[in-house]
């Protein structure tokens, strides 16, 4: 039995290798922005611009599979390792099978990826606000294991992924999956739900508490110039205090090719609190040759549930 491990393993590896030597393609990528920003209490205006570079060795066995890895190099001293790079994984594709991703950090669980569907010109309309509260999108990035299929019917993709509490880069072991739906029959319309659970920080004693459960569904629908959407999410915990649930909707305009503009309302109902977060928020998008001005201007009343917390937050940026 060990024997033909050993064989398999030497034959990966060998097929590996001829990637690395004979048919790897090397890329970095960037990009050039700038933006302002202001979401907090007490006015504070902040200014940000890109300092990321991608770089991508990728290229594609005599079997049909195709291997990625990607680093990306951020100038943001906490992330990553050591903190130099951010976002790692490698990528294991087939056109038949689908692919397999790995992320070291910085990936995206499926309800990460899904934890906001709404159309939108720019930001969401609960983001930027500090101190808010999202209660979908659970689980880490971080040494993750993520499966996306193939279309299993025509426009039907199903995904899962899963992280392990025994890494030092998690702290909880979560699993989730999902599907989405666009209908040849139903032009413009696309559908998508997903499921996970994530488990709690163990106890001292080395016993697990009980998980979270946490769902999410949305439904948008495209025609014309005009996009909607409608997503509804909820969490389910061993106490009534982690109960929450959300909804939300948007509409988009694209009133030329250049220009977009879009509206949204997100309420959150948390299960710790007698009050609903509720978030507004108005966003567009102007494109003139290779630069883009974007903007997001939200307002969100009792942030994380706390009476009277109102903030306002926008974002301007150049990209």
């Amino acid at each position: 039995m060990n024997n033909f491990k050993k064989i398999g393993l030497s034959a990966l590896a060998g097929s590996l290798v001829a990637v690395s030597a004979q048919a790897a393609e090397i890329s970095m990528s960037g990009g050039a922005s700038v933006a302002f920003s202001s979401g907090d209490d007490k006015g504070k205006t902040t200014y940000y611009q890109n300092d990321s570079i991608t770089f991508k060795v990728s290229g594609e066995t005599d079997g049909g599979l195709s291997i990625t890895t990607s680093l990306e190099l951020d100038g943001d001293a906490s992330g990553g390792a050591g903190g130099d790079f951010d976002s790692q994984s490698l990528t294991i594709g087939h056109d038949t099978l689908g692919t397999v991703i790995f992320s070291a950090h910085g990936g995206s669980t499926v309800m990460g990826g899904f934890d906001d569907m709404m159309p939108t010109a720019y930001e969401e309309v609960w983001a930027m606000t500090t101190g808010n509260v999202a209660i979908n999108g659970a689980g880490t990035g971080n040494d993750l294991w993520r499966y996306n299929s193939p279309a299993l019917i025509p426009g039907l993709t199903a995904h899962v992924a899963y992280s392990s509490q025994n890494t030092t880069a998690n702290s909880n072991a979560y699993m989730d999956f999902g599907v989405k739906y666009a209908p040849e029959m139903l032009e413009g319309l696309t559908l998508g739900y997903a499921a996970g659970e994530v488990d709690e920080v163990p106890a001292a004693n080395g016993t697990e508490v009980n998980g979270i459960d946490e769902s999410t569904m949305f439904v948008t629908y495209a025609t014309g110039p005009f996009t909607v959407g409608y997503q509804t999410s909820e969490a389910d915990g061993p106490t009534t205090t982690q109960d929450d649930d959300s909804t939300s909707w948007a509409v988009s305009y694209a009133i030329t090719d250049d220009l977009s503009v879009s509206y949204g309302e997100h309420e959150l109902d948390l299960g710790s609190s007698t009050s609903d977060q509720e978030s507004e928020g108005f966003s567009a998008s102007y494109t003139m040759g290779g630069t883009s001005i974007k903007a997001a201007f939200n307002e969100t009343t009792s942030v994380a549930g706390v009476n009277g917390t109102d903030r306002e937050s926008m974002e301007i940026a150049l990209v």
